[in-house]
């Protein structure tokens, strides 16, 4: 068997000519197998190299089929003595009266009794809240479009980009469709990235800095909606024990709805600590209030 190796580059020939440095071969003295094409990412999202393998060495002769070996006769056995039948006593046989044939009921269903196949409901747009207006289509907001439309394209995502201004700097993007948890990702990380990165790419082409908010099936409130319930779960539980409870690290939207469902509480203080990403916020047991 030809050995190989296996060898990464920005592309199959950058691959290939490493490979043939490291063995001090000629191109035709090796054979090239591509097991992934190099992909080029979209702001250094979704980009992987390229990463070949390349046989060397003497390629080893097939041996000959052997000729088909006539298998030996074997010696047939001999035929025994066959032992006469031994004659048989006739019995008398009675003839059975016959009982009559019970034929089942059928069974028949009726097609009320029979449950109705369920029906494939299509997903339904989230419900756009009642204070966000219409959409909008300024500057900003077409560079929005631009810039999520590219980036889901790179992404292999479909989805539908709305733009609202509840306020003057602040834009609101929800995204609709069909598989968004892929864009949501875990607790919310990758929808966190997107927003940062079309936050940095629209603020960077100047005309005033604006605030983008970025959600995906209402993950933002049905997040903060946990996070509200969380907080008063372990306020409970630092009253009661009356000692702090650290929570888990979160971004700087989660910690502040950690501290404002928390700051009229009587018994207990938060504050956070620590870097990010691994800064979390403390509930405390506030003992000047007791």
């Amino acid at each position: 068997m030809r050995e190989f190796i296996d060898v990464t580059g920005k592309t199959e020939d950058e691959a290939v000519s490493r490979a043939l440095a490291q063995l001090g071969l000629d191109r035709d003295d090796v054979s090239v197998e591509i097991l992934e094409r190099a992909k080029s990412g979209f702001l250094g999202i979704g980009s992987s190299p390229a990463r070949v393998r390349v046989y060397y060495g003497p390629e080893e002769e097939e041996p000959a089929p052997k000729a088909a070996e006539k298998p030996e006769a074997k010696p047939e056995p001999k035929a025994e003595p066959k032992a006469e039948p031994r004659p048989e006593l006739k019995k008398e046989s009675r003839p059975e009266p016959k009982q009559p044939r019970r034929e089942r009921p059928k069974k028949q269903e009726r097609r009320e009794d029979r449950p109705a196949a369920p029906r494939m409901e299509e997903p339904r747009p989230a419900p756009v809240p009642a204070d966000l207006g219409e959409e909008v289509d300024d500057e900003k907001a077409q560079a929005i479009r631009k810039f999520l439309t590219g980036l889901l394209e790179h992404m292999e995502c479909s989805a539908e980009i709305r733009v609202y201004q509840p306020e003057k700097g602040r834009y609101k993007v929800l995204l609709e469709g069909r598989q968004m948890g892929a864009l949501i990702g875990r607790r919310g990380e990758t929808l966190d990235a997107i927003q940062q990165l079309t936050s940095y790419s629209v603020n960077r082409a100047g005309g005033g800095r604006v605030r983008v908010q970025l959600d995906a099936e209402g993950y933002r409130e049905k997040r903060e909606q946990s996070l509200q319930h969380l907080a008063r779960k372990v306020a409970g539980k630092v009253v009661k024990y009356r000692r702090s409870v650290p929570l888990e690290p979160m971004n700087a939207y989660e910690r502040h709805v950690i501290h404002t469902a928390l700051q009229d509480v009587p018994g207990v203080t938060t504050y956070s600590t620590g870097t990010d990403p691994n800064r979390r916020v403390i509930v405390a047991y506030d003992r000047t209030t007791h």
